[in-house]
């Protein structure tokens, strides 16, 4: 069951930030990201991206994407059972 929660910023604070609802959501998904605070593919949901267009943003930012060793591990798990290594 998905559901949506809605909460306001004052008119006066998005103009003082100088960004439109879009740019102040994007915003707020790479700072979630960034702390820890999202995962990648739910921050990327909240800024309203693609996939593609969310790891250039990171990128772009200097923004780390969280891959620790236990994801690495996984991965090449993964790649041996395909055949890939």
């Amino acid at each position: 069951m998905s559901s949506t929660v809605t909460f306001e910023i004052p008119r006066e604070v998005l103009h003082a930030t100088r960004m439109s609802e879009d740019e102040l959501r994007r915003e707020l998904a790479l700072h979630l990201f960034d702390e820890g605070k999202l995962s990648f593919g739910k921050a990327r949901e909240l800024a309203g991206m693609s996939v593609w267009d969310f790891q250039q943003l990171l990128g772009h930012r200097g923004i780390a994407v969280h891959y620790d060793v236990d994801a690495y591990e996984q991965d090449r798990q993964t790649l041996k059972r395909l055949g890939r290594i």
